[in-house]
């Protein structure tokens, strides 16, 4: 769409071809489990440093407690097999996409 050099990627997919300008990938499992991005909406500001390794939701304080109030954890797709316990007991990349 143009915009590779002037907007950042934030996903918890693939990247599939998404790859040009500043990407941040794997930052699942935290919107699934109600962590802040989970929270994030349209026009929400999100903060980012890549040296320091953060990210942040720049939201107001109350913003931010009402959102979580609101919030119920998604079904997950998959409910059966492997790919069911995988999800319910993966940590996150961070910790190294392990089972715990």
């Amino acid at each position: 769409m143009g915009l590779g050099d002037k907007v950042a990627l934030l996903t918890d997919r693939r990247f599939s071809g998404g790859t040009r300008g500043n990407c941040i990938g794997h930052i699942a499992p935290e919107a699934y489990t109600g962590r802040n991005i989970s929270l994030a909406q349209d026009g929400d500001i999100i903060e980012y440093d890549t040296h320091k390794g953060s990210i942040n939701l720049i939201v107001d304080e109350n913003e931010m407690k009402t959102r979580k109030q609101m919030w119920k954890q998604p079904e997950p797709k998959i409910k059966k097999g492997y790919l069911s316990k995988y999800i319910k007991l993966v940590e996150s990349c961070d910790k190294g996409a392990v089972c715990r």
